[in-house]
């Protein structure tokens, strides 16, 4: 059964740094495409960062580019979102998930990840 389980939120001042980790079972990284999304209070859901696997092709919303590097270990079965210079705006919990077919950008963009696990909590704030 396909399950992730993220770590690593907090609360972090503005301008402050995190690293999320996102660890995967269920089945193998190296077919999907990977991405972090986050869901903040009275906001709709949003592609953050997403990855595929095989070539690593990356797509970051406008929002994060520049800030946020998606990156995994395949070994480990583990995505990790670094998140510099974080803004108040960035205040949401974090969600990773996987599609088999999508591309990155086309994951991110459509936002449909399964967001109903714990995620992990961050809130940026002075």
């Amino acid at each position: 059964q396909l399950q992730f389980v993220e770590s690593g939120g907090g609360l972090v001042q503005p301008g402050g740094s995190l690293r999320l980790s996102c660890a995967a079972s269920g089945f193998t990284l190296d077919r999907n495409t990977i991405g972090w999304f986050r869901q903040a209070p009275g906001k709709e859901r949003e592609g953050v960062s997403c990855i595929e696997i095989n070539d690593g092709k990356a797509y970051y919303a406008d929002s994060v580019k520049g800030r946020f590097t998606i990156s995994t270990d395949n070994q480990r079965k583990t995505v990790y979102l670094q998140m510099n210079n974080l803004k108040p705006e960035d205040t949401a919990s974090y969600y990773c998930a996987a599609h088999p077919i999508l591309s990155a950008r086309n994951y991110c963009v459509l936002g449909i990840a399964d967001t109903s696990g714990q995620g992990a909590r961050v809130i940026v704030s002075s």
